[in-house]
């Protein structure tokens, strides 16, 4: 039985284009009501996918990550360095008359990494120590640097409420994710096994419920028109350009493996949408608050397309090993 059910975690781990896509729909067609309950069982399943993905990590890979924190630090200057830069020329490009929609594109594109990159990383089989680390460092210092830099670009103070957030940071990422490190450690490895297996099979169904609440989540935000149609476009080149930064920015390293430039990609072109919706929701005008709500339309079809690319990178990479050396 369990051979079967790691059968179907690798075939789910290989489609997860059209999983994440199947859950993201269902949560258009059949949207859920939005409840406080709904939103503790998603943070709950969330809490369980980094557990899964810890136990395939220890704390001595953990700690190596900070004994070399400047692949860190490249990456949080992307983020909130180039990146809100990205989004300035985007906005100013195809919204020159609409400070509002700037501003939405500007927030959207500096607040912290999303949690949910972790994940992805995991699937793809990238360095999930160092993404761990990433948004773990990244979640602590954003609530620091965040209100400034709003204040510079908007002209105004944001107070933020750093212990909700760090609360947050600590029920989904650092508890299940020091609790997973101790078990991988006390089995010497042995639950690894776990998570390539029913635990694999399990986070992934996890996923789903995921992104079908998120999904359903967005739902009241839209209202279909030619003005809607255009933010789509706009946001969809947003978010590409923050996936493709963090592959463009993996060119800077001496050692450029797969697995760095998979936590790469995922750590700066994922964003914490729902942390940014609050965020323009409490201190601007709803007109802020569209674009970075909207953008949970593209994060987690897009991060499935990343997926489906890696997957067909180590196919054809294996293909060609394959080849007898007078054909290659």
């Amino acid at each position: 039985m369990l051979d079967l059910i790691t059968s179907w975690n690798s075939w789910l781990g290989r489609r997860m284009f059209f999983v994440v896509l199947s859950a993201f729909f269902s949560g258009f067609i059949l949207p859920l009501p939005h409840t406080t309950l709904l939103g503790t069982v998603a943070v709950a399943l969330f809490a369980y996918m980094t557990f899964i993905v810890s136990l395939e990590t220890s704390y001595r890979d953990f700690f190596h990550v900070l004994t070399k924190p400047w692949l860190t630090l490249w990456m949080l200057f992307l983020i909130h360095g180039v990146m809100p830069l990205v989004a300035w020329v985007i906005g100013h490009l195809f919204y020159p008359d609409s400070a509002l929609t700037r501003l939405g594109f500007l927030i959207g594109a500096a607040i912290p990494i999303g949690v949910t990159s972790i994940i992805w990383t995991s699937i793809v089989r990238g360095d999930v120590t160092l993404a761990l680390v990433a948004v773990t460092v990244d979640t602590v210092l954003s609530p620091l640097l965040l209100p400034v830099y709003i204040a510079l670009v908007a002209g105004r103070s944001v107070h933020i409420d750093y212990i909700h957030l760090l609360l947050g940071l600590f029920g989904m990422v650092t508890i299940p994710s020091l609790l997973g490190m101790a078990f991988n450690d006390l089995s010497s490895g042995k639950l690894s096994r776990y998570s390539r297996s029913l635990g694999g099979f399990t986070s992934k169904v996890a996923l789903f419920g995921v992104v079908y609440i998120n999904a359903s989540a967005v739902v009241p935000e839209i209202s279909w028109g030619t003005p809607l149609v255009k933010m789509l476009l706009v946001i969809l080149l947003l978010v590409m350009s923050g996936y493709y930064l963090g592959y463009a920015g993996s060119f800077v390293l001496r050692d450029r493996r797969r697995s760095t430039v998979a936590a790469m990609i995922y750590n700066v072109g994922m964003r914490n949408i729902s942390f940014g919706s609050v965020l323009a929701v409490a201190y601007f005008p709803a007109a802020v608050a569209v674009p970075v709500t909207l953008a949970m339309l593209y994060q987690q079809p897009l991060a499935a397309a990343v997926s489906y690319l890696f997957s067909r990178f180590d196919r054809r990479r294996a293909d060609v090993l394959k080849q007898p050396a007078g054909d290659k």
